[in-house]
């Protein structure tokens, strides 16, 4: 029987909640590491479901891991990876899959995959990456199962490669498969998240010589060999930006511990804009009791306000006084869950998929809910933890891929909920 979220609302939080490391940045050194033959040990590694996929598309092709939860440790040995074949069933499990056709084309001089899958939300054509490989000299072939990818001569050819739009994944798939190819890559109109930034300097440490990751522009000339380092997984700022909307929309004061303040980009001013009063050091973030006003908001690649911060910030606009336009520009559809918010109780009114018209506040009354992604689904457990009564949340893998023991942690905090 599916596990289930079972909350019981209205209870103030206090205390510390530490923040895990970026499943964003995570998943990317995961197939990062199929272009070194040599051991790397990742440390404050997050083992949610996302993660463990990824591992597992690894185990298949051959390499072999090792992990300590505890201590939050995965050492991996990429060098028995044998087969250039990706597996469908674990391809289809997780969008992010498609990060290890790169280094695998680069590795093996051929790939065969299916189309990825994962989560629904965030979903886009692969025509900007399959673009890419061709840019560098891969040749495309479709077939029943998806797609293969060839190298046409012996070696993929640097190239300019302008992104017709701002692609996180497309900016780190062609920066990896770029290091190992002859010649000088640039990359233009690229996105400029911190994560991207963090895969350079890896890259750079292991051999490659990547210039300008972080900015719109990005310079890569190619090197014959990439060798193995160790990592640390960078704090999540989608995770710490979650937590800190959790405690204003409670409003409680809770320490966000472990999170890099300035990788929250727009998020914080826009927030004190709104009224709230936070403590800020350099590691860690409190947030104070605050009586807020509704702010429109408008997602925006980074620095922006963060598209999978948009769902707990609606439902925090539902609590606070005023009318106020959330615009989704980045991904259609993302807005769909406020339907479930609205059988709450919250005044939300549709515009059209991207943007919405709240009018606050409202009292939330607890329902039976269904997890539609990721990012609202962690939403509607903020939704549960302040509506009046009982509320149970369904569909919980998808909470599960990116929030490790979600419910122990947020228990810690005082919080009344449970998994059945």
């Amino acid at each position: 029987m599916a596990e289930k979220f079972l909350i019981n609302g209205g209870k103030k939080l206090s205390g510390t909640i530490s923040v895990n490391g970026a499943k964003n940045s995570a998943l990317k050194i995961l197939a990062a590491l199929v272009l070194s033959n040599e051991k790397c040990t990742i440390n404050n590694f997050p083992f949610i479901g996302d993660t463990l996929d990824a591992l597992e598309i690894l185990k298949n092709l051959g390499a072999n891991y090792e992990i300590d939860k505890e201590k939050k440790v995965v050492v991996i040995d990429p060098s028995s990876i044998n087969k250039s074949h990706l597996d469908a069933l674990l391809v289809r499990r997780l969008r992010s899959s498609i990060l290890f056709a790169g280094p695998m084309l680069v590795r093996f001089g051929e790939v065969q995959m299916s189309h990825p899958g994962g989560c629904v939300i965030g979903k886009r054509p692969i025509d900007m990456f399959l673009d890419g490989f061709e840019k560098l000299g891969a040749k495309i072939e479709f077939n029943d199962e998806g797609f293969k990818l060839k190298i046409k001569d012996k070696k993929l050819k640097g190239a300019k490669i302008f992104f017709s739009q701002i692609t996180v994944t497309g900016t780190e798939e062609m920066m990896m498969t770029a290091v190992l190819s002859e010649g000088k890559t640039i990359l233009q109109n690229c996105a400029t998240e911190p994560e991207i930034a963090v895969l350079a300097d890896y890259l750079n440490k292991c051999g490659a010589k990547i210039k300008g990751a972080g900015t719109s522009t990005i310079e890569i000339d190619g090197v014959e060999k990439i060798s193995g380092s160790n990592f640390y997984v960078m704090p999540d700022r989608i995770e710490a930006g979650t937590f800190v909307i959790m405690g204003l929309i409670t409003n409680s004061e809770i320490r966000i511990e472990n999170c890099v303040p300035e990788h929250l980009g727009a998020v914080i001013p826009i927030l004190e804009s709104a009224g709230a009063k936070f403590e800020i050091g350099e590691n860690y973030i409190i947030t104070r009791p605050s009586k807020l006003k509704a702010i429109s908001i408008t997602t925006h690649e980074y620095p922006g306000f963060a598209t999978d911060l948009q769902s707990p910030y609606t439902l925090l606009m539902t609590q606070v006084d005023g009318q106020c336009i959330v615009h989704e520009s980045i991904f259609e559809g993302r807005l769909f869950f406020a339907d479930q918010l609205v059988t709450m109780g919250a005044n939300i009114t549709m515009c059209d998929p991207h943007r919405i018209v709240i009018n606050g506040p409202t009292k939330l009354i607890g329902k039976k809910l269904t997890s539609p992604d990721l990012r609202a689904g962690i939403t509607m457990v903020l939704a549960g933890m302040i509506a009046k009564g009982s509320t149970t949340i369904e569909n919980i893998f998808q909470i599960d891929r990116g929030y490790e023991k979600i419910e122990e942690r947020l228990q810690n905090l005082g919080a009344d909920i449970q998994r059945i």
